[in-house]
């Protein structure tokens, strides 16, 4: 019989969210908006070239992201969305047994891609909802590797200061690379969100991770990237998988760089809405965290997996996670409408 690595029977699912058909789906933290408009038309013009293979080196893409950041392209690495990323970056740095700290709950990745690299995932218990950096440094040992920072950390929405990731920086050993997720970069208040980029970018330990998954509206064709010290990005892109970055996909990133002003057009339409869905849960009597990110959190305990049921024979579908609470992604007014809805007739 073919033995397989013992790690892998620990290791946990990866759990998307539902999507049956005919519902409102509000469990994944995509954009409502479709395509954005010459991405669309882009994408129709070239689908014809698909049979070819695509720019194994992406230089389109990582020049485009390059002048976008008006950093050096020695400083990107791509991948087939930001969690394939993350992967590569725990490939570069993490050998059996190395330990990699993290958040938790965190975005789920991460302690399923410290398995798959031979890692041991910390995860360290967040304090209010958010991220508990105080307690991170102290996980931090001499198997540490890395440590992820999900600012604003999935699936609470909160996220932390530029004081606070400053001096949690400050204090990580040199010798530990920092990686700052920002995901949800785009829906963050930019006067209480730090730009990680600015903040921590010329420190030779620091990454920092983005994604057009979320306000780019291109989570189903799978592009992320990191900006890094260029001996890392250079160490991320060997560890990529070959042509994971489709053509399409690489010419829709490029394309989608070129329209900032309606992204931030629709984020600020999320972030409207965001705070409408928010002050009405609070109304209602629910606990919600301040959210920083395209999605709502509500922390019910052992009663989240009822909400989350109730809101599908609604033919809502919100995000569980079983004994800790319920992730709601903010969407179109309608859509959200019909969330609260559900909400004033749940008897928890």
């Amino acid at each position: 019989m073919v033995r397989v690595r013992a790690s892998l029977s620990r290791l946990p699912a990866y759990v998307p969210g539902r999507k049956p058909h005919g519902a409102i789906v509000l469990a994944s933290n995509e954009s409502p908006y479709g395509l954005l408009p010459g991405v669309a038309e882009t994408l129709a013009e070239a689908v014809g070239g698909v049979s070819r293979y695509p720019d194994l080196r992406a230089v389109p893409l990582i020049e485009a992201l390059a002048a976008h950041h008006r950093v050096e392209p020695e400083r990107i690495a791509v991948g087939a969305g930001s969690s394939e990323v993350c992967a590569q970056l725990l490939h570069t740095v993490v050998s059996s047994g190395d330990e990699v700290v993290f958040g938790w709950r965190s975005f789920e990745a991460y302690p399923i891609l410290t398995t798959v690299a031979g890692g041991t995932p910390v995860p360290v218990p967040l304090r209010e909802h958010t991220l508990d950096l105080d307690a991170m440094v102290a996980a931090i040992t001499s198997r540490t590797r890395a440590v992820f920072v999900c600012n604003p950390n999935n699936p609470t929405s909160t996220a932390v200061g530029a004081g606070a990731l400053s001096d949690f920086a400050d204090r990580v050993p040199e010798d530990v690379l920092i990686v700052v997720d920002e995901a949800y970069r785009e829906y963050a208040d930019p006067a209480a969100v730090p730009d990680g980029l600015a903040l921590l970018g010329d420190r030779p330990n620091v990454v920092v991770l983005r994604t057009f998954s979320k306000a780019y509206g291109l989570a189903g064709l799978r592009v992320g990237y990191c900006v890094a010290p260029p001996g890392i990005a250079a160490h991320v892109r060997r560890t990529q998988v070959p042509f994971s970055v489709s053509a399409l996909a690489q010419l829709a990133a490029v394309v989608a760089l070129g329209e900032p002003a309606e992204v931030a057009r629709r984020a600020a339409l999320t972030v409207a809405e965001r705070e409408r869905v928010t002050g009405r849960l609070r109304a209602l009597g629910h606990e919600v965290p301040d959210s920083q990110a395209n999605f709502v959190w509500l922390p019910l305990g052992g009663d989240g997996e009822n909400f989350a049921l109730h809101c599908a024979d609604g033919q809502v579908v919100v995000r569980p996670f079983p004994g800790e609470g319920v992730r709601v992604t903010i969407g179109l007014p309608e859509e959200n409408d019909a969330l609260l809805a559900l909400a004033e007739t749940w008897k928890g």
